[in-house]
């Protein structure tokens, strides 16, 4: 009778544990003051060209020398308002309710927003 109910037991606990749902990865990015940054604290921004949605980022060769793409590791999946969109040269990039995000290569630290507004075309992201 004990072996039984400890197989029984045993048994129970292991599909509990299939059962479980594996915890969501973490956010690509968080708010920070209002804005949103990538995982050192640096100032995430978007680029008016790119359409939200599209699935692509306009922002490639000197741009994105510039304006870096927030890549996404390889093996990344979208999750809620996180999206994937492929770059020209097939890397991965995050997109925040569908616009690509970009971090500005004259941001010198975690809190710099420097690029807001460059050339009537950058936006900082907001959440």
């Amino acid at each position: 009778m004990r072996t039984a109910l400890a197989t029984l037991s045993a048994a129970t606990l292991l599909l509990a544990a299939c059962a479980s749902t594996p915890p969501a990865p973490p956010a690509p990015a968080s708010a920070r003051e209002g804005v949103l940054t990538n995982a050192a604290g640096m100032t995430l921004y978007t680029f008016d060209k790119d359409s939200a949605g599209s699935g692509k980022s306009v922002c490639n060769g000197p741009c994105a020398t510039n304006w870096p793409p927030l890549l996404a590791a390889p093996g990344a999946a979208a999750q809620g308002d996180w999206t994937l969109v492929t770059r020209d040269d097939g890397t991965m990039q995050w997109a925040y309710k569908g616009k690509p995000l970009y971090l500005w290569a004259k941001d010198a630290k975690p809190g710099d927003r420097t690029g807001d507004g460059f050339n009537k075309v950058w936006r900082i992201a907001t959440p």
